[in-house]
């Protein structure tokens, strides 16, 4: 996948497909469009072009909002390439850049930048700062400039629109199959393995600590959890828990940590990806350190149970 910025001089996309939003989750409603601008690409013998941004604009534009992200622009970056799109424009959204007419962001990018043969966009879709961007302005917009329209309409799953703000409450409410089933796959979050209290080494479990290498990621509510984990190309089955450790610490620093499963390796520094398999419990104090450890050991058995990794 080529990857491109705002600033990028050269833009090498012939006949492009373009599709412009925040794609934030990357949810089954947005595998609609990206399926229809590949489709698209393919009938008109050219090539598939995403448009995001970076910070999310609700980000930029609402300080005091507390918006969680769903995916990093690396999972972004990730599930993109992995979809088969084959250009993507990463746009630095800045407070002047939201100031752009939606006149002004499809000259300057769709057509100049990128010379779009047709655009994709959801069906509620709307961009620039006089949020006039939908399917009709640019309908007409586009027979000013030669590309074509299209709509897409929603996706719904069990007759409910899907959305990133609804996945966002599901993962907030420990929700996980809820948010699974919107999301199309399963919920994910990845950093770099940092130093903890290394209690868990204590218990004989030791936990890997990840550091989010998205600021504002939203973490599923706290609990323990089924994982799968990636690391540096191998993939391992582990027990996460998210939380404040009530047994021993009761600290309001919020703690992702991860037990790997039949692993003994030190791999501080390392880039781990978490993918959320299931929901065990809550999290809860433990009145000793045995009772702890042996709620641990139900907790791995009834992950080992299962042939995870397949």
């Amino acid at each position: 996948m080529k990857i491109y910025t705002d600033s990028s001089l050269k833009i090498d996309a012939q006949n492009a497909v373009v599709t412009v939003g925040s794609f934030d989750g990357l949810h089954s409603g947005h595998f609609k469009i990206l399926n229809e601008i590949k489709n698209a690409a393919a009938e008109e013998n050219g090539s598939s072009f995403v448009v995001t941004f970076e910070p999310h604009p609700r980000i930029v534009l609402s300080n005091d909002f507390n918006l969680k992200i769903l995916t990093s622009l690396r999972e972004k970056k990730e599930i993109l390439e992995n979809a088969g799109i084959e250009n993507l424009m990463v746009i630095n959204f800045t407070r002047d850049f939201s100031r752009l007419s939606s006149d002004e962001f499809i000259k300057k990018f769709i057509v100049d930048k990128i010379r779009a043969r047709k655009m994709v966009i959801g069906h509620d879709h709307k961009f620039g700062h006089d949020r006039l961007g939908d399917v009709d302005k640019l309908s007409n917009v586009g027979k000013a400039y030669n590309f074509n329209v299209k709509a897409v309409s929603a996706e719904s799953v069990n007759g409910e629109i899907i959305s990133s703000t609804k996945i966002r409450m599901a993962l907030s409410d420990g929700d996980l199959e809820r948010a699974t089933l919107f999301l199309g796959r399963n919920y994910t979050l990845a950093g770099e393995v940092v130093l903890g209290s290394q209690r868990g080494r204590t218990l004989g479990f030791p936990t890997a600590n990840i550091s989010l290498d998205e600021t504002f990621k939203a973490i599923p509510k706290n609990g323990v959890y089924a994982v799968k984990c990636s690391l540096d190309g191998e993939r391992f089955i582990g027990i996460m828990n998210i939380g404040y450790r009530p047994t021993f610490e009761n600290k309001h620093e919020l703690v992702l940590e991860v037990h790997l499963l039949n692993f003994d390796r030190d791999i501080y520094g390392k880039y781990l990806k978490v993918e959320f398999l299931n929901r065990l419990r809550d999290e809860k104090r433990f009145e000793s350190k045995e009772a702890l450890i042996s709620q641990i050991e139900i907790d791995k058995a009834e992950v080992q149970k299962e042939k995870l990794l397949n």
